[in-house]
């Protein structure tokens, strides 16, 4: 008896691997049994390995390979791409045909055994090989058929149920029912149509007999001549009547049409790709595995979103088993961490699949900022202030010298504030899926030292302020005295002038007050630095803090720290130019 998984009892891929295929030198990789959302940065091999996937499972008697098919051209080198199958029905179980090469998966380990062993999944690994000749063969790999001499592939039966159903940019193929199509998988009805769909291409050819003859006489007349003339047999008269090849007719004519009489195949490539991942729902028990690539093409992200719940991702256990690619925010909200995998390029040349999970608040990270898991690099900020801050000097960058981050490939994290160390935490595990790290937090509460330990041991690397400050300490105790005038003048038209007096006079104990600040500016005196720490301590407060969101912060690093950085204090200056050489070396 062999072991059950969540899947509802149809055919799922419990491992994949592939060599030398495309950008993939070597990869190894153990899927969800359920929906596969894979993500990563342009070029990361996602595409590669659903086209792998399709490649080896697909039901092709030809398919065409290319020097450029090869990992680095390198024909001498094989393509091997392995599947390794699981809850196989009982036609892929039975003993004459495929008795030797039955073999026993571990779910709990993922260690493959040679025999079919108690409590184990029962597996078939079939794998395509393509050498330097550039010809696909399929076989069924196992240990004691090899020691036998055996070599056979999947029937070609059993390879046509197995096949996925690939949903392309154009899912139109689809919607007629045509070899492969997901309608010949929603139930046995099959059309049988043969002699009636000959005798209307032969009904067509009559109907139309000869009248393109009168548009065409002159060149009939040429073509009879110079046939008469070369001995070529034509009659008395060649004609222009409809070709028989180009109007016979197969079962593939037959399409799904609107009761208006509309094909289907007219619909957009949205709306026909989500038919169609509906269509493949429903078929389920017949083809269970399902290929999308770039599964946002062509949908709003309220259709989207409707795809996704199509295809079980709100499900358990999952109806089929999907892998899909994607670059949308929207797709990833929507999933949660076990379905997310991200693809990485390992330093040996090795590409990895890590998925997300659940663990370390990596899944509030998934609803408030999904796109940090679409970019190569992230900052993890401590709150609101850091991420204005980060986005608003961006766009001043992006002023002076044309390159923002965001083209570099990094994003940003929001912590939400709180203790500051969620933000290494949140870091750490960020670092664990390979992705290039910065923790930037305050200074005046310091995180733990084991929290910061752990981050650094993984590769990470932070900022943050002089010591007991905060971003507004730092602000008003740095920048050059014009630059604080701004500050004061921003928190009065953001607050109330009255407000932001009470809060300076509150903070010095009387000592300091906005009218005595005004007056000493406007006799030319610079600001005292006990007024300035008195100052970035009275933005802080509590109940009405002067600055803390994401628009005020971005609009003073844009409008006032960035213009004014040339005449910064140099301790902070640095701080800031630190930021922007990791933000800009992804």
């Amino acid at each position: 008896m062999t072991q059950k998984n969540e899947g509802g009892g149809v055919v799922r891929i419990f491992q994949i691997d592939i060599q030398h295929f495309r950008s993939i030198q070597t990869l190894s990789w153990h899927p969800s049994l359920g929906l596969n959302c894979l993500i990563g940065p342009g070029d990361s091999g996602k595409t590669t390995i659903v086209d792998a996937v399709d490649l080896c499972l697909g039901a092709r008697r030809n398919v065409t390979f290319g020097d450029t098919d090869f990992f680095a051209l390198d024909v001498t080198q094989p393509i091997q791409i392995t599947l390794t199958l699981g809850q196989l029905p009982d036609a892929l179980k039975d003993l004459d045909a495929y008795g030797h090469y039955l073999r026993a998966f571990d779910v709990a380990t993922g260690v493959l055994h040679e025999e079919p062993q108690q409590g184990l999944e029962t597996v078939l690994t079939l794998r395509l090989t393509v050498d330097s000749e550039l010809e696909p063969a399929w076989t069924l790999v196992s240990q004691r058929a090899q020691a036998l001499g055996l070599e056979r592939n999947i029937a070609w039966k059993d390879r046509v149920a197995l096949a996925p159903a690939r949903l392309g940019t154009y899912a139109s193929s689809n919607l007629s029912w045509t070899r492969g199509s997901v309608l010949n998988r929603l139930s046995d009805d099959r059309p049988n149509l043969g002699a009636e769909l000959a005798n209307a291409a032969r009904l067509a050819r009559a109907n139309f007999g000869n009248q393109a003859g009168a548009q065409l006489a002159e060149t009939l007349q040429i073509v009879t001549a110079k046939a008469n003339a070369l001995g070529v047999p034509v009659g008395a008269q060649a004609q222009a009547l409809l070709d028989a090849h180009s109007v016979s007719i197969s079962d593939g004519a037959i399409a799904l049409h609107d009761e208006w009489g509309v094909p289907l195949r007219s619909l957009g490539t949205g709306s026909s790709r989500l038919l169609v991942a509906g269509l493949q729902r429903a078929a389920a028990q017949r083809a269970s595995i399902a290929l999308i690539d770039e599964v946002e093409y062509g949908l709003e992200p309220h259709r989207l979103v409707r795809l996704l719940n199509d295809l079980g991702a709100k499900e358990n256990p999952p109806p089929l088993q999907a892998f899909l690619t994607t670059h949308s925010p929207v797709a990833v909200r929507e999933l949660s961490g076990e379905q997310i995998f991200v693809v990485r390029k390992e330093p040996d040349g090795a590409y990895r699949v890590r998925v997300v999970g659940v663990d370390d608040d990596v899944q509030s990270t998934i609803r408030l900022d999904p796109e940090a898991f679409l970019a190569r690099s992230v900052i993890v900020c401590e709150g609101a202030s850091e991420v204005g801050f980060v986005r608003g000097l961006d766009q001043c960058w992006t002023q002076v010298n044309g390159r923002s981050m965001l083209a570099a490939g990094t994003s940003y994290v929001n912590v939400g504030g709180g203790e500051p160390d969620r933000c290494f935490v949140r870091g750490t595990a960020l670092r664990k899926l390979g992705y290039r790290v910065l923790v930037l937090v305050d200074a005046d509460k310091p995180p733990t030292p084991a929290a910061v330990e752990a981050f650094q041991a993984m590769g990470g690397e932070w900022i943050t302020w002089r010591p007991g400050r905060a971003l507004e300490d730092e602000l008003f105790q740095s920048l050059p005295d014009v630059a604080v005038d701004q500050l004061l003048q921003r928190a009065v038209e953001w607050l109330d002038e009255e407000l932001v007096a009470a809060h300076i006079q509150t903070q010095s104990n009387g000592q300091v007050t906005l009218a005595h600040v005004r007056a000493q500016r406007q006799l030319g005196h610079a600001y005292p630095p006990d007024v300035r720490q008195t100052l970035g301590l009275a933005s802080r407060n509590r109940k009405n803090s002067w600055f803390k969101s994401v628009t005020k912060f971005e609009a003073l690093a844009k409008e006032i720290v960035g213009p004014h950085l040339p005449t910064t204090e140099a301790g902070f200056l640095a701080l800031i130019e630190r930021l922007y050489r990791w933000a800009h070396a992804a």
